[in-house]
């Protein structure tokens, strides 16, 4: 089952609200650690160690010109199905994901019309919640200086296994640029061993893609053409009882901290963008909210009692939810274990629908051919792989999943008061 991504309207935030970051020109600073132009590339080996997780950067930058809402929709449908991907990667990944966004002439020209929507963060929800505020208005759009704006002003991983990923997508020429060269921003990257993927959004023939490839090249990346007008959406038999479980996840979820409320009315904001689209977006999410990638310690009791630093009697009364507050920290820390039980259960269930989601959309991509190969998610995934692979990372060995024609034992579904999703919420 499949069908055409509508474009979906009604999404709130407007450029001017999203205030960029205050940098020098671009043309005046130079990028940090970046070797003398006559130096050789650094050879990056695989590198295979015992490490129990390796930090994954992963940053998406998007052209939000007037022409792009068609690329914004592909991003917003996909990007739990990315994030998903990582999630099957051995050793288990500490994944931070940034988005930048660039082509806006309310940004201002001091930024390079680029603006920061988010640093390297691990709070999905976050980076979700900003991808949906965006909207699209006519600019000048500069593939050099979003490169360099993430270059030089993200906070990337230290490790040196760590793998460190820009994707830009967009549709004017990526060469454009009057005042930064953009191979030289892909050299730069590549000597500080992050690779640069782009997406051109049109016909992988017209003379504008050359540009794109090159800037691929250059840092060891992926070129990709998608049509960013006919991004195709897989819903399947699961999709349903994956959104069940997602509102059931919710539910185990134990906020604490002065922001609590901010962030867990947050975390069913996202939810309710995901089903706005479809349920596959909705299933999807869910997939990612069940995985270990989907972590709040900062924000959710039951994560943080994972942290070995975290210490349960230094939380503050007035933090926790006021049906907490009365409890002996004995009692606090059994109330966490029940929540955190009830979520691995949750998990599980999650796990072997999702086994059987994958396997079916992996099926009906293939039936579509070309056009299933030309999907924004698609063409991001492929590049994850490889590149993942190349730095040694590798992909968990599963059991498969049941057959299609053999159901999956269906446990009961705690489900929240019943009420619309967007009246939902955490104390």
């Amino acid at each position: 089952m499949f069908r055409t991504l509508a474009t979906v309207s009604a999404f709130v935030g407007l450029c001017a609200a999203q205030a960029p970051m205050p940098i020098v020109p671009p043309q005046l600073k130079p990028s940090a650690g970046k070797a003398p132009a006559n130096a050789s590339k650094p050879a990056v080996a695989p590198i295979v160690a015992a490490n129990p997780s390796r930090a994954i950067d992963l940053v998406i930058c998007l052209d939000v010109s007037g022409s792009m809402d068609g690329l914004l929709n592909a991003a917003r449908q996909n990007l739990w199905a990315v994030v998903n991907e990582m999630a099957t990667l051995q050793p288990a990944p500490e994944l931070r994901v940034a988005l930048l966004t660039y082509g806006c002439p309310l940004y201002g020209a001091e930024s390079g019309f680029v603006a920061i929507q988010t640093g390297l963060t691990n709070d999905l929800d976050t980076v979700s919640q900003k991808l949906f505020a965006l909207s699209t208005n006519g600019g000048d759009e500069f593939v050099a200086r979003v490169v360099k704006r993430a270059l030089d002003d993200l906070e990337w991983s230290k490790d040196p296994q760590a793998l460190k990923l820009i994707f830009v997508a967009g549709n004017e020429p990526a060469t454009q640029d009057p005042m930064l060269d953009a191979m030289a921003m892909s050299k730069a990257a590549i000597e500080q061993e992050i690779i640069v993927n782009t997406i051109f959004c049109g016909e992988q023939n017209k003379p504008e893609a050359e540009g794109w490839r090159n800037v691929a090249k250059l840092a060891d990346g992926k070129f990709a053409a998608i049509e960013q007008d006919t991004a195709v959406v897989i819903e399947t038999p699961f999709d349903k009882q994956l959104g069940e479980l997602s509102l059931a996840l919710n539910t185990t979820y134990m906020p604490y901290g002065q922001n609590r409320t901010v962030w867990a009315a947050n975390q069913v904001a996202q939810d309710n963008n995901a089903s706005s689209l479809n349920l596959a977006a909705f299933a999807a999410r869910c997939q990612t909210k069940a995985s270990s990638l989907y972590i709040n310690p900062a924000f959710d009791l039951v994560d943080a009692c994972k942290q070995a630093e975290f210490k349960l009697a230094d939380v503050k009364k007035e933090d926790l939810a006021e049906e907490l507050r009365a409890l002996s920290v004995v009692d606090l820390q059994k109330r966490i274990d029940e929540m955190g039980k009830k979520r691995g259960e949750l998990q599980k269930q999650v796990a072997a629908l999702g086994k059987q989601r994958d396997e079916f959309v992996e099926a009906e991509r293939k039936k579509l051919g070309e056009a299933g190969e030309k999907a924004f998610d698609k063409v991001m995934l492929d590049s994850v792989r490889t590149q993942a692979a190349s730095r040694g990372f590798t992909r968990k060995v599963e059991e498969a999943a049941p057959k299609a024609e053999e159901k999956v034992e269906e446990k009961p579904v705690e489900k929240p008061a019943e009420k619309p999703i967007h009246e939902g919420g955490h104390e």
